[in-house]
């Protein structure tokens, strides 16, 4: 994503609608490439909402990568900089590609800014803190970097109910502890640890020990613990989401199970995180966007 970044930053802009086309495959070979569980849900939008979440995608990937690229000797100036062009973006004057895309759809969609805000403040806590020590710190870092993309993506799906908010900000906890699960050898490898250390300390596993990547039955109980939490946010979701809006959600209801799968895949596993990263396989990642397709056709029917 590095190459990305860097050209980003220093592209001309656009003015012509070729150029906005340019602009929109760009965020779609972004979110493809990724290998973003992503990609697949959207497969379910009709096409104009399916390039707006490739814009809002693509954005967000630029932003999080900034405090995981080494290569990066200032991410607080880079993300200053994107800060400066959030403003020229909702201000009509994108001057990137993946920023005009965005910009073509900000008014469109009536999303606000705030949310867009609450992600580059995620990341922000990403360069100053490698430790969490209870759930309600690390609850505000989930809310920043996913509650508030799960925002940006309701409005694009388009909501009757304004709890249908609730339903986005619950899935986004859910998945983003699902990621922290998934992740814990990468981000010890950075030195950091994201499950709170109240839970670490609650079940005997030092810090030592996960920067070690040390497998124990200590470590396992820690785990399943992390994953009840997951699982616990899932199913807030889950009864959250207003019956009148589950038809606009699909494409949430697919990440929803593939996240979940993922989480399932993890727990199968008996939390073996340290020699392997989990993923989902591209037939199984369709099953389950046709198993949501499927579940919303059948709903439809006998609702």
């Amino acid at each position: 994503m590095g190459a990305f970044r860097t050209e980003e930053m220093t592209a001309p802009p656009a003015a012509s609608g070729a150029a906005l086309a340019a602009d929109y495959a760009r965020c779609a070979a972004i979110t493809r490439q990724s290998s973003s569980n992503f990609y697949y849900a959207f497969m379910l939008l009709p096409p104009a909402r399916r390039r707006a979440l490739y814009a809002v995608y693509a954005f967000c990937r630029f932003i999080d990568d900034i405090a995981d690229d080494d290569s990066i000797t200032e991410p607080a100036a880079m993300l200053g900089r994107w800060r400066d062009e959030l403003r020229n973006v909702f201000a009509g004057t994108p001057t990137r590609p993946v920023s005009r895309a965005l910009a073509d759809n900000v008014g469109r969609f009536g999303i606000p800014r705030r949310y867009f805000d609450e992600v580059i403040d995620g990341v922000e806590m990403d360069l100053t803190r490698r430790r969490y020590q209870s759930f309600d710190e690390l609850d505000l870092y989930c809310r920043r970097v996913a509650s508030a993309v799960g925002l940006i993506c309701i409005e694009i799906f388009g909501y009757r109910n304004p709890a249908s908010r609730i339903y986005a900000e619950k899935l986004g906890l859910a998945f983003q502890l699902t990621n922290i699960i998934r992740d814990v050898r990468e981000d010890a490898a950075r030195g950091r640890i994201y499950l709170p250390l109240e839970d670490l300390h609650r079940f005997q596993v030092t810090e030592a020990e996960l920067l070690d990547g040390a497998y124990s039955a200590r470590f396992r109980a820690l785990m399943a613990f992390e994953a009840g939490r997951a699982r616990d946010f899932y199913r807030e979701a889950a009864v959250a989401l207003p019956p009148e809006d589950r038809s606009s959600m699909l494409s949430a209801e697919a990440m929803r199970l593939i996240y979940s799968a993922l989480l399932e895949q993890i727990v199968r596993s008996d939390y073996r995180v340290f020699d392997r990263r989990h993923r989902l396989s591209t037939p199984r990642k369709l099953y389950l966007v046709g198993r949501a397709w499927a579940g919303s056709r059948l709903a439809r029917v006998t609702g």
